[in-house]
């Protein structure tokens, strides 16, 4: 059995928000959901898929939210008064709202009376977009993606036949900015910017530079947006790296969920994971929004290798699990729907509760797993403390301390974890926040009593549900 540097500080100390990704759900559900679940159960933000306008597609693909037909808030989702309503609900119980947002392009060529979820019918063909309005002349020449080495193409030609905007063009720089200004004045807090990577860094920084101040109803006079930016990259051998970006705002480091997916699943031992992070050519903390999966990774893998999802609940679960007790500054947590093919669409509204607390009509809800959010509470709990006690029997099985405050435990294998391991908190007995709930002055699931010297014997079968237990300072009895 090997333990490794008991007392080695690793990495700086960062805050902890994590935000659930609320993919494909209707206003009004959302707004429900900040007050009677995200908010008690320590999400700080949530991030909603594009309000906008966008075509209305044969078969309603979830992807159809990213073919923009105007800048009107008017989406399957609700219309602006019902946004406005989502905004003001989950601010109000101090859960911050990121809206997706899509202008590096507008739709793709559809078929001639293709109505949008506004009504407008432009003409895609002439790149004529008259709710906005744009055309011809506000976009970039036609041409294709096809050398993913080439940095002009990925800037200047179409994505997948999507018109590409012309953000050097004032004209279409106002209109963006415009945009993104009357969400802010509604009260977001941020956004998530679509293929970033797809235009130049210079001109976000003229349009983020031109944003609002937040709405001071909710945040202090001053306060910015946050961008966090797609950067689909693995920081290796790409040509465009998020690094070109971080000076504007945070990226969504992807190679992070395929590091995690590839030890969850027998690729790589969790033993080396103890310097997770920059050594691994990853963004700095401060930089970077981490992530196991999204929409697109859940349906197109990642660096040719499936992402970890839903499908295979045990190991996602651990892997949420980890990238809640490591140090970062955000985290995205994905709520999904069912799915079996990649171009499904979303179940209809409302998104049911069951009453254990789970969803229905196909939605998943990943963020309402007990493993999940108990691990939100956790990083909300551990936020500002080193990582350290780090110990591992030298393949899949690992644990460690965040301070003072909270400790994990995994079991990677398929053989029993069964060890005496050092949790870093004071003597007492404490409630396991995977497999179950402090309430009522016991725990609904695995009680972990940890000794003198804060030693406590650890055990987790090889063929558990979860795979991994975690406790931390306010789950003491």
């Amino acid at each position: 059995m090997i333990l490794t540097a008991a007392l080695l500080t690793i990495l700086p100390l960062v805050s902890a928000d994590t935000i659930a990704n609320m993919f494909e759900w209707s206003h009004d559900d959302v707004a429900k959901e900040c007050v009677r679940f995200l908010a008690p159960n320590g999400y700080k933000g949530v991030q909603v898929s594009p309000v906008n306008e966008c075509a209305v597609i044969n078969g309603r693909p979830w992807w159809e939210r990213y073919q923009p037909f105007s800048y009107k808030l008017v989406s399957r989702s609700g219309d602006e008064a019902a946004f406005k309503n989502m905004v003001e609900t989950c601010n109000g119980v101090g859960v911050r709202v990121y809206v997706d947002v899509v202008f590096n392009h507008m739709s793709a060529n559809q078929p001639s009376g293709t109505t949008g979820t506004a009504g407008s019918q432009p003409d895609t063909n002439n790149k004529q977009y008259p709710d906005v309005p744009y055309g011809p002349g506000d976009f970039h020449s036609t041409c294709s993606i096809n050398d993913w080495g080439n940095r002009w193409q990925i800037r200047y030609c179409e994505l997948v036949g999507l018109h590409d905007l012309n953000q050097a063009s004032e004209y279409v720089r106002g209109k963006i900015v415009d945009f993104l200004n009357h969400l802010i004045d509604i009260g977001v807090s941020g956004f998530r910017v679509d293929a970033a990577k797809h235009m130049e860094p210079d001109d976000l920084a003229v349009i983020y530079g031109r944003t609002h101040n937040l709405n001071t109803r909710w945040f202090p006079d001053g306060s910015r947006a946050y961008f966090f930016q797609e950067i689909y990259s693995n920081q290796d051998s790409d040509v465009i790296k998020p690094q070109e970006y971080t000076k504007l705002g945070g990226a969504l480091d992807f190679k992070y969920g395929f590091e995690l997916a590839r030890a969850f699943t027998g690729g790589n031992q969790l033993k080396w994971f103890y310097n997770f992070g920059e050594k691994w050519n990853m963004l700095p903390w401060k930089d970077s929004v981490v992530f196991i999966d999204n929409h697109d990774t859940q349906r197109s893998g990642v660096f040719g290798m499936n992402a970890l999802t839903y499908k295979q609940s045990r190991q996602y679960k651990m892997a949420n699990g980890f990238m809640l007790a490591w140090p970062h500054e955000r985290a995205v947590v994905m709520s999904s729907f069912s799915f079996d093919n990649k171009d499904q669409s979303p179940p209809a509204y409302p998104v049911p509760v069951n009453q254990d607390g789970s969803c229905g009509g196909g939605w998943v809800c990943e963020h309402r797993w007990r493993q999940i959010y108990g691990m939100v509470g956790f990083a909300n709990v551990v936020q500002g403390t080193e990582v350290s006690n780090w110990w591992t029997n030298g393949n899949y099985q690992i644990s460690f301390c965040r301070g003072d405050k909270g400790f994990i435990a995994i079991n990677g294998e398929q053989s029993d974890l069964n060890a005496d391991l050092q949790t870093c908190l004071s003597p007492g007995d404490y409630c396991d926040v995977v497999s179950g709930l402090k309430q009522n002055g016991g725990c609904t699931g695995t009680t972990i009593t940890v000794r003198q010297g804060g030693m406590a014997s650890i055990k987790i079968p090889g063929n558990a549900d979860d795979g991994f237990v975690a406790i931390h300072a306010q789950s003491k009895l």
